[in-house]
């Protein structure tokens, strides 16, 4: 099995290396535009295979998309951060630009490939490349569904001083701070989190939890990247090894939850053919409003792409 990642910045280089040592893709292919960027980085990852004993083969690539070919998932991270100065609308025009030029070259080499966004604003760049592909819905999925729970699991494990592992939650919505952690569907070892906090103290976790990259930012002064790959890696591996994992991925609803034509974060089921199954659940009065509230800011982002006439 082969996965290319485009953009071999912190969190693709860190992608590679995840991929690698879980031993879930025989050949890894990095790209990017700047020069020995990816090969050196491919270099360095190789050589800790005799160390951590994993066999994938890993190449670099300058700018190139020939090397790519036939790969079953590729991962696009690939855009710029927000810089000071530069607005909500530059961001989408630039990166929008960089996506879609990335995605044509992949479907060009890669037309069965399973594509996976990685770089911001996610929702919308999953919506790019969805347009873009013109293909299956199900084969292009954004990122930022599970790194956002795995956030709120991680604060939740930090308040009750227990095991991450034992920490099962859910979100809907945007990438970003609308997004909607859902209480009422977390729970730690099957115990409702709603008996385990007050309200108060989950309120501020959840605020938490929806500012999260904005507090890695600004202590790192860069954008996260271990969790991100993280995140990744486990979509990559549920995709290629079809574990079939339930999941809040974003991907283009037609329909489901009553909306259409966007692209948010749903509970979804992952497997070889990429989103097997969208999941509805049920939401009371108070989540639907904050979902729709999320979904209406996604939105009005596309609303602003599509301003552009780029796709």
């Amino acid at each position: 099995m082969k996965v290319t990642i485009v953009g071999a910045g912190n969190v693709g280089a860190t992608l590679a290396f995840d991929i690698a040592n879980k031993g879930i893709a025989d050949k890894i292919c990095l790209v990017d535009i700047k020069y020995g960027l990816s090969e050196g980085k491919a270099l360095d990852i190789s050589q800790t295979a005799p160390i951590n004993y994993f066999d994938s083969r890993i190449i670099g690539c300058t700018d190139c998309y020939d090397q790519t070919a036939d790969s079953d998932v590729v991962v696009i991270t690939s855009g710029v951060p927000r810089k000071p100065g530069m607005s909500r609308d530059d961001l989408i025009h630039t990166n929008a630009i960089i996506v879609k030029n990335v995605t044509e070259n992949i479907i060009k080499y890669s037309p069965n490939a399973i594509i996976i966004i990685v770089a911001n604003p996610l929702d919308v760049m999953t919506y790019v490349a969805n347009k873009v592909t013109k293909i299956n819905r199900n084969k292009v999925i954004g990122m930022a569904g599970i790194l956002d729970t795995a956030r709120f699991r991680t604060f939740i494990a930090e308040e009750l001083n227990c095991s991450p592992k034992d920490v099962q939650a859910l979100l809907l919505g945007g990438h970003g701070d609308t997004m909607v952690p859902l209480p009422r569907y977390t729970n730690v070892g099957g115990i409702p989190i709603t008996q385990l906090i007050s309200k108060e103290r989950l309120d501020e976790i959840i605020k938490r939890t929806q500012n999260g990259g904005g507090e890695i930012v600004n202590l790192l002064h860069t954008s996260a990247y271990y969790a991100p790959a993280a995140a990744t890696a486990q979509m990559v591996e549920a995709i290629i090894c079809n574990q079939r994992r339930l999941v809040p991925c974003c991907t283009l609803l037609n329909g489901e939850y009553g909306l259409d034509d966007i692209c948010v974060g749903v509970p979804v089921i992952l497997g070889k053919n990429g989103v097997e199954q969208i999941i509805e659940i049920e939401l009371n009065k108070e989540e639907r409003q904050l979902f729709d509230v999320s979904a209406n800011a996604v939105r009005s982002m596309i609303q602003v792409l599509k301003n552009f006439n780029i796709i």
